[in-house]
Order: C-alpha cells, then structure tokens, then sequence
C-alpha cells in the first residue's frame, strides 16, 4: 500500500476575523457588565443636607441609641432580644386593631455604624416593614 503525498489542501492566505469578533463581543459585554460595581466602589464624603419637605406627624414608636450603643425604646433602656420581642408585640397589636405601625429611629451622630445595623436587623426581624431615621435639620447659611 502506497502512502500519496498529494493532497487538495492548499496554504491559506486570508485570516478569518469571524472567531476574533466573537471575543472582542463577549470582552465588552463582560466590561459593560463590570463597570457599574467598580464605579460604585467609589469612596466619597457625603454631603450634609436639610430636609425637603415635612412629614406629617403620625403616631409612632421610638428606637434611640446612645453615643455608648445604649438602646432605648420610648424612654426604657432595653436589650436587643428584648426589643426583637416587644417590637413583634407592638406589630400584632397594630395590624389587629388596622393601624399602620412605623418605627422611627434616632441614633446619637456618635453611635458606631454597627450598633446601628444591629437594631436595624432586630426591626427586620421583628417584621417592621416602615423603619424612618429622624435627624435635626443642618443649620442655615447666612446670607
């Protein structure tokens, strides 16, 4: 048996861009994908803000934290747990009687961002679906 050293293949002169297209398409969706969360990484100082409108007052609880991390609901200092359990309380007495139940918060400028989730975490797990921070208004420029 004969091995033939002929064949039809001849060398190729032109490039095929089809498969570089393909990859250059899936790199810029990748990038286009990317490039919101590398944005938003961003380190800033925000800016301090005066309020654009006035609630109406309405019947609510109030969550105080101390600069020391100290928890008050009303004027009661209380723990974590226990403001886990009182907050359910006060959300089936309100959903039975058709109120509408909103929490307000007001943290010291001091309190550790932390100390502030926490409490955060027990409203959310107490199932308190309105959850408002009070903070005093920024002082006026003079003109």
């Amino acid at each position: 048996m004969a091995i033939r050293q002929d064949s039809d293949f001849q060398p190729m002169s032109e490039i095929n861009v089809t498969p570089l297209v393909d990859v250059m398409l899936v790199l810029l969706v990748i990038f286009m994908v990317t490039a919101p969360f590398i944005l938003q990484s961003v380190k800033v100082r925000l800016p301090e803000t005066s309020p654009v409108a006035t609630l109406k007052p309405s019947p609510a609880l109030v969550v105080s934290v101390q600069p020391d991390g100290r928890v008050y609901l009303g004027r009661d200092e209380i723990t974590l747990p226990d403001l886990e359990a009182r907050l359910k309380g006060e959300m089936d007495r309100s959903t039975k009687s058709g109120g509408e139940f909103t929490l307000q918060l007001r943290a010291d400028t001091g309190v550790a961002y932390g100390r502030i989730t926490e409490v955060m975490a027990a409203a959310s797990r107490a199932g308190v679906a309105k959850l408002t921070f009070v903070t005093a208004a920024a002082p006026r420029a003079k003109k």
